[in-house]
């Protein structure tokens, strides 16, 4: 395969494939709140579709929807007043709960969430102003009224695409599948606020398309990896504050060594592994491999992928730590014995734990130990099983024997992984390996 026709198929994987579903519970809910503030039934008026979706960067697996009720003029003075916001979203709850009651909606702090199978959407009604802009309830500290301005936020981004030959929306897709292939908090409006900002700072791909994909991508985690620590971004169009939840900068500096890789296996068979390094299992297989003479393994092939138990889309923070132990020494965590070059030796105790969650209760954990090598391979334990977490947010296991192994962690909410980490652990020989 091509570069282009690479990055041409791994754009078509990330295609959205559930968005009748998603326009259907839109509709559901605008004629909810139609019904309760209008008297009228209509599936489309007084609402717009906003975030990822409304700007038209999401991903396939997209689970965090958004929407504004745009509430009649006429309503204002009704909760312009002390506890109107906290009213203002119990009422638009009430209107959806009339209308839908065995489907599951909550307040919080600035919108009434509704949650279905693989996602929800976070309604929030809105009075619009002269200049296109929303006030919208804020419930903390007794209540308040903000501004939102996704319509400006919509046509920038729009606007960049047209002017960068298509180039932003698919960047953005890209990074997507990035930040959840590597587990990287980030928000969507921060992701397209970043891309924006990359391609307004450069005429490099103006006129390119899917044939430099390739040196789009490392030129964008370089520009990536190179940001300045900052608690937030302007963004485009709106100029308002958008919050950096976790550094990014180490991830992208590790994806951009992996384009460098990929890159340099251009023609080679393994170039289409090297790209799912960067961007997970989207990006496309390489097509017509020759079959080795020994087509039968002498293994069994027991990995599992998380993508095919729940959807996934990275909104939180999820660390994994691991401390190892053997009887008669002292303890030692992972990280610092592979910073210091301390060789991890067979027949140690791993415990691993989650050290910090960002994500809120309730929400289950999953585990996947796999083992990777031809050692794996010889003693036919490649493991790879996604399991459930026992209650404890902890994991214990042994070094057995030499090769690189990885522990995941997933963390999956209303269906949906939104948080996840990994540790490699490369065991190296010991003796008693060649007994």
């Amino acid at each position: 395969m091509t570069v282009a026709e690479m990055f041409s198929e791994f754009l078509g994987n990330l295609a959205i494939t559930n968005t009748e579903t998603i326009s259907a519970r839109y509709g559901e809910l605008t004629c909810a709140l139609n019904k309760q503030f209008r008297d009228t039934e209509s599936r489309e008026a007084n609402t717009l579709q906003v975030g990822s979706f409304g700007r038209r960067t999401g991903i396939n697996g997209i689970s965090d929807l958004d929407i504004l009720y745009i509430m009649p003029k006429s309503k204002w003075e009704d909760y312009n007043n002390s506890g109107g916001q906290l009213k203002l979203l119990q009422d638009a709850k009430e209107a959806i709960l009339n209308r839908y009651p065995t489907t599951q909606v909550r307040v919080d702090r600035l919108v009434v969430t509704v949650t279905y199978t693989n996602f929800h959407v976070e309604v929030q009604p809105v009075f619009e102003q002269d200049d296109q802009s929303y006030k919208y309830p804020d419930t903390k500290n007794g209540g308040s009224w903000k501004i939102t301005k996704p319509r400006e936020e919509m046509k920038a981004v729009a606007d960049m695409d047209v002017a960068k030959n298509a180039n932003l929306r698919r960047l953005c897709k890209m990074v997507r599948a990035w930040k959840n292939k590597h587990g990287v908090s980030m928000g969507g409006l921060l992701i397209d606020t970043l891309a924006y900002n990359f391609l307004n700072s450069t005429t490099a791909y103006d006129t390119k398309s899917f044939l430099y994909y390739d040196e789009l991508s490392r030129d964008f985690f370089k520009f990536l990896s190179d940001q300045p620590d900052q608690d937030e971004y302007a963004a485009p169009g709106s100029r308002q504050r958008v919050r950096v939840k976790k550094k990014f900068q180490r991830k992208a500096r590790k994806a951009y060594d992996l384009c460098i890789q990929a890159i340099s296996a251009e023609g080679q068979t393994n170039v289409n592994e090297k790209w799912k390094g960067v961007y997970g299992r989207p990006f496309p297989s390489a097509g017509g491999k020759v079959e080795k003479a020994f087509t039968s393994p002498t293994w069994d092939n027991t990995e599992e992928f998380i993508e095919d138990k729940f959807s996934v889309d990275i909104r939180g923070h999820l660390k994994l730590d691991c401390e190892v132990k053997q009887n008669g020494f002292r303890k030692f965590f992972l990280s610092d014995m592979l910073l210091r070059h301390i060789p991890l030796k067979s027949s140690k105790k791993l415990h691993f734990w989650v050290k910090d969650l960002s994500v809120r209760a309730p929400y289950k954990i999953y585990w996947r130990v796999l083992n990777r090598g031809g050692e794996a391979e010889k003693r036919n334990c490649i493991r790879g099983q996604i399991v459930l977490d026992g209650g404890h947010l902890d994991k214990n296991e042994e070094t057995s024997f030499r090769g690189d192994h990885v522990v995941e962690c997933y963390c999956v909410k209303d269906g949906v992984v939104v948080a996840k980490d990994r540790i490699h652990v490369p065991i190296e020989a010991d003796a008693s390996d060649y007994d």
